[in-house]
């Protein structure tokens, strides 16, 4: 099992600046903690989550690490040019010396489609196109290469430079959708899914990836993380940071802007929960608790699942408290955990 965490570049109580300059302090000490990888989201036109430039974020990344894995989840593929998305991660893998991590999703959000000038019924088939455009660039290393699809079409392409991993590990992000995991199953491609994705509703992914692969996938999983000297202190800290972000995304999707973070109104960001992002479900599938329940969460996956990344998603609402959850995930939860998977 590999162990991560999942940044969003969430501004709670500071300005943007800040709020990303903490987020990449706690990059460089998931490194320092022994962490095996770092995952950025990609979110736009959003003032809570702010990371509208993963590839910025992850070349910054990659001068400030030395050793753990950096990987983007996911690159939203419809809005993207094919060409220049696989050069920028050409890019990355060279910067990060063969370190980085291909995540790519296709984004539901109605300002992106809108500014970015692609439909809601086209974010899954370019998608598609787009990663095998991407694939078909990235491995070529002998000779041009050419692409003719409905959304992507070039030819004689020959980018540089080529990428030190060959391939690039790449992982496709689904709610589930049988034609992305066949898509993936086909490529020998991972899997990426949701915080809102049950383990039952994974282990049905990947039954169906086997299916068509023969083989289970690597999966990462996204889960939010608060671990306490109580399972009621957790939980009381957990579902503020945990429906104050599903009413941002809910605000984010309907061209509005995030509400004031109020830890004293979380009854109130219940309700307004996003049919996108289900703040119940991110609170069941969570690692929540104090450190014996997280350590049996952290069992229960790695029991049903062969190939399994966590990319746990830290619920602090500030720099400090995330770095206290980041140091306890590490010496805590991970100890015990590799201990009993040994024993």
């Amino acid at each position: 099992m590999k162990w991560g965490i999942f940044c969003l570049f969430e501004r709670y109580e500071t300005d943007a600046c800040e709020a990303i300059h903490a987020q990449m302090r706690l990059v460089e000490q998931a490194e320092k903690e022994g962490l095996d990888e770092v995952w950025f989201g990609e979110h736009h036109f959003n003032d809570f989550s702010i990371c509208p430039s993963p590839t910025v974020l992850l070349a910054n990344a990659c001068a400030r690490t030395q050793t753990i894995r950096l990987g983007c989840a996911g690159f939203l593929a419809p809005f993207y040019d094919a060409i220049r998305l696989a050069e920028d991660v050409a890019m990355l893998d060279i910067l990060s010396r063969g370190r980085f991590n291909l995540g790519l999703a296709k984004g539901a959000f109605a300002p992106d489609s809108k500014h970015f000038n692609t439909t809601t019924e086209q974010l899954r088939p370019k998608l598609l196109e787009c990663a095998q455009a991407v694939d078909s660039v990235l491995k070529n290393r002998d000779q041009p290469v050419s692409f003719h699809g409905d959304f992507f079409e070039f030819t004689e392409v020959d980018v540089e430079p080529k990428t030190l991993q060959n391939p690039i590990p790449t992982y496709v992000a689904t709610f589930a959708s049988e034609e992305t995991i066949a898509f993936a199953a086909r490529r020998g491609w991972g899997l990426m899914l949701s915080q809102g994705v049950d383990l039952d509703e994974c282990e049905r992914v990947s039954r169906y990836y086997a299916s068509i692969a023969g083989y289970e996938p690597e999966i990462v999983l996204l889960r939010t993380f608060y671990v306490a000297s109580s399972d009621e202190e957790a939980f009381a800290k957990a579902r503020p940071a945990i429906d104050h972000f599903v009413k941002s995304m809910r605000a984010a999707s309907s061209f509005n802007k995030s509400p004031q973070f109020d830890p004293t109104r979380y009854q109130a960001l219940i309700q307004e929960r996003n049919v996108f992002f289900d703040g119940q479900k991110f609170f069941e599938n969570g690692i929540i608790g104090d450190a014996q329940r997280c350590i049996e969460a952290c069992l229960r996956i790695q029991e049903r699942f062969k190939k399994v990344h966590i990319a746990f998603k830290l619920l602090g609402t500030n720099e400090k408290e995330n770095a206290r959850l980041l140091h306890d995930l590490t010496h805590l939860i991970r100890p015990l955990v590799d201990k009993a998977r040994h024993g």
